[in-house]
């Protein structure tokens, strides 16, 4: 007996050793090939030239100025529309006076009018002079007194937005205040409850 013959398994792991070798590059060759046959992969050059391969340009960067309006714009109420039609008349007579500075206003939105009472509200809106203000929420319950609600909301960018909560039903107004410029909001009215 020969000591091949005496190691069956060795000379099997032998084998198998042999032919993953084989099998593994003829598989590497085949890829290889077909990258090149296909123009798969890299432009392959180590120009600069966008037109030797490169996909993908990025621009140099450039700095850009930041915008001074309202990142959001609503839309316009029947009140401004009368406003604009007024100021278009008097156009003329403005180009001969000192520009006017603009007038200071809070415009408050709702993002639902009709909730469930307990459900969360979102409030937001614009003030484009008030940057770094703080603004009392006030809430009215079927057309009550205006009361305080405890909750405030920053003006940042000259926008603002918190969501309100309350287990109260039936029409619920809000606004918001600036009390150190004294300046109120606009009334939303919300049904809560069905």
């Amino acid at each position: 007996m020969s000591d091949s013959e005496d190691k069956p398994v060795v000379n099997g792991l032998v084998a198998l050793v042999a032919v993953a070798v084989v099998v593994g590059l003829l598989a590497g060759i085949a890829a290889i090939i077909g990258t090149k046959v296909l123009g798969v992969g890299g432009g392959g050059g180590g120009s600069d030239d966008p037109a030797a391969g490169d996909s993908l340009v990025m621009p140099d960067p450039e700095r850009t100025t930041r915008a001074s309006d309202p990142l959001i714009t609503l839309e316009p109420s029947d009140d401004e529309e009368s406003e604009s039609a007024a100021a278009s008349e008097t156009a003329s007579e403005e180009t001969t006076r000192k520009p006017r500075k603009p007038k200071a206003e809070i415009t408050l939105s709702q993002g639902a009018f009709q909730v469930s009472p307990g459900e969360d509200l979102y409030l937001s809106g614009i003030y484009p002079q008030g940057e770094g203000a703080v603004l009392d929420v006030q809430i009215r319950v079927n057309d009550g007194a205006w009361a305080d609600f405890p909750v405030d909301v920053n003006v940042s960018d000259a926008t603002f937005s918190t969501y309100v909560n309350t287990s109260q039903t039936g029409e619920i107004e809000w606004r918001v205040v600036d009390s150190d410029r004294k300046l109120k909001s606009n009334a939303i009215k919300v049904t809560y409850g069905g």
